[in-house]
């Protein structure tokens, strides 16, 4: 299962720092850092079981930082629904 957080996390050193604790506290999980992105994305993968939301963010706040879980939102998804609310009907 994979989870998708927003973050406050702007330093590379710090997303270095950070990493280096999920993996040491969370030993099934991957994780990553975009931090390109706007919303400073954290992807954290758990190869058993589901990430543990409130466990992951709890060790994010340990160190000063925030995060929440980004709602499961598809592009593609968004696109076919405004397509198919575009349609004529017969």
């Amino acid at each position: 299962m994979i989870e998708v957080f927003k973050t406050d996390v702007n330093d590379g050193k710090h997303a270095t720092m950070l990493i280096g604790q999920i993996h040491k506290t969370f030993v099934e999980y991957e994780a990553n850092f975009d931090l390109q992105d706007c919303d400073k994305i954290l992807r954290v993968k758990c190869r058993v079981g589901t990430v543990q939301v409130s466990g992951l963010i709890s060790l994010l706040n340990d160190f000063g930082f925030r995060a929440e879980v980004l709602p499961d939102c598809h592009p593609g998804s968004i696109l076919l629904e405004s397509i198919n609310n575009h349609l004529p009907t017969n």
